[in-house]
């Protein structure tokens, strides 16, 4: 049999009569669009879906927009929060002041305690040193010390009462044993007012030997 072609509109035709097409195009923000086609009747085959397109901001100008990612849109501003957060600050502010000076006057005071001696010839010696040092008498630890054993072997209520000084009514007395009228001459302000309290015994001794023999570390025999 010989062969023969169909004109196009007759295939055209046929193929309309054979297959059935059906077509839906959504648009939305840009263009979306889903394309269904069946390929056999009473047959549905989901034809591939296309992704909406990215759709840019364009400014009027024609410029391409500036977009801003998720979380890092323009903060509102809050104008009254602002200004009860800058009251809040000056309200705070001497209170803030207030708060350190009282800490500074804290340290000050814990600085401005005073030393503690032990009630002992070593707390004796270092109290009158520091005592002595405040009021340019000169001294140490060791010529207070070698000077107090001599006279007195530690004992600041030792009196003597057998040497001219005893004879004439005025003993010797306390640790460095001072007799009362050296002691009310050279009596250093800021002591006990008493001969025999250590502490001023001391000092009052060392401002004599500073006196006379320009230290008590120059002394060494009764003086």
């Amino acid at each position: 049999m010989p062969s023969f072609t169909l004109p196009r509109t007759a295939r055209l035709t046929r193929i309309t009569r054979t297959h059935k097409v059906a077509t839906a195009v959504l648009v939305a923000a840009g263009a979306t669009t889903a394309l269904a086609v069946t390929a056999e009747p009473g047959t549905a085959q989901a034809a591939s879906a296309h992704a909406p397109a990215a759709v840019k901001p364009v400014s009027a100008n024609g410029m391409p927009a500036a977009v801003h990612a998720k979380g890092d849109a323009p903060k509102a501003e809050h104008p009254a929060i602002e200004t009860v957060a800058a009251q809040l600050k000056v309200k705070e502010a001497p209170k803030q002041a207030h708060t350190a000076k009282q800490a500074a006057n804290r340290s000050t005071e814990r600085k401005a305690e005073p030393t503690r001696y032990a009630n002992n010839l070593d707390g004796w010696i270092r109290q009158s040193l520091d005592i002595m040092k405040a009021k340019g008498i000169p001294g140490s630890y060791e010529g207070l010390h070698r000077n107090i054993m001599r006279e007195s072997s530690g004992n600041p209520n030792a009196v003597n009462d057998w040497d001219i000084n005893a004879i004439n009514g005025i003993p010797s007395k306390g640790l460095l044993q001072v007799i009362q009228p050296t002691f009310d001459t050279y009596h250093v302000a800021g002591t006990a007012n008493n001969l025999t309290d250590p502490v001023a015994n001391i000092t009052a001794a060392a401002n004599y030997a500073a006196d006379r023999y320009g230290s008590i570390d120059n002394v060494n025999s009764a003086y």
